[in-house]
């Protein structure tokens, strides 16, 4: 069964891909200087007049003991983050045994039409786009799988609120320390997982994302993950991103293209009770 339902939504995920062309995450454009500003600040998304998108490279943040894992690995010599393996990672005993029950039998919440939330954002096939809006002290970071969703990232140094309504994108707050965007974020709900494979999280999660634009091409993504409901200590993990030129968000409306309504959260089934929290 794991097997049908792994192959279905492989199908799932690549039919708007396919549709949008070969393009999409296709090879790496010779490397150029990162772009910067006027202002000095890097520039996370195109040149003014271009167009352009993030797509991950080996999008995982653990990794399993056998080495061998998911996710699109990326054009010959792109680079590769040291992430922990599974049996390194701080997991408390309830939460490793559900990572290990969803790699047997479940389907990811994004897989339909859910939310991605938290660090599943960037990992998304169909490309993430920065939008800054320094005008405002706000940057979007946009994606468009399941639903064409989108996080606020404030940049005008507030806190965080006391009463937060959780999310799955959660509330964040963001910074630049040089050339490196630091993302802070809570608020989360328990609605979505924290990679593809199952990584569990609770409602007292604490994310903090770095992005490094290290040239025009790549980009680095490390996430630490802070949430004593889960895991028994704070843990760090990434992976690399690589611009691809020329392309943009599309409209992709996921209940059109999803054929498979059974499989949708909200049906009863015990595929959907498998994607929730079970301590």
């Amino acid at each position: 069964m794991r097997h049908h339902l792994i192959a279905f939504a492989s199908v799932l995920v690549l039919l708007p891909i396919l549709a949008a062309g070969q393009g999409r995450g296709g090879p790496r454009a010779p490397a150029k200087p990162t772009p910067h500003w006027p202002d000095g600040r890097v520039n996370l998304g195109p040149i003014p007049g271009a167009a352009g998108l993030w797509f991950p490279i080996d999008a995982r943040i653990s990794v399993p003991d056998s080495g061998v894992g998911r996710g699109p690995g990326g054009p010959p010599g792109a680079p590769r983050y040291p992430n922990l393996k599974y049996s390194q990672v701080p997991f408390q005993p309830w939460a490793r045994a559900l990572l290990d029950y969803r790699l047997d039998n479940a389907f990811e919440p994004h897989t339909r039409c859910k939310p991605s939330g938290g660090p599943r954002q960037p990992m998304t096939p169909y490309g993430v786009e920065f939008v800054d809006i320094p005008e405002m002290k706000l940057m979007y970071l946009m994606d468009e799988g399941g639903p064409h969703t989108w996080r606020t990232i404030y940049m005008d140094g507030r806190e965080h609120p006391r009463n937060l309504v959780s999310s799955y994108y959660g509330h964040s707050v963001g910074r630049w320390e040089g050339e490196t965007l630091v993302v802070d974020s809570v608020g989360f709900n328990e609605a979505f997982w924290l990679d593809r494979e199952g990584s569990p999280h609770t409602e007292h999660l604490h994310m903090i994302e770095k992005f490094t634009r290290t040239d025009m091409n790549t980009m680095k993504y490390e996430v630490t993950i802070d949430d004593p409901g889960a895991y028994t200590a704070p843990w760090t993990g990434g992976f690399y991103m690589q611009w691809t030129p020329d392309v943009e968000l599309f409209e992709y409306i996921c209940q059109e293209n999803n054929f498979a309504s059974g499989l949708m959260v909200g049906a009863g089934e015990s595929i959907d009770r498998a994607s929730r929290i079970i301590p």
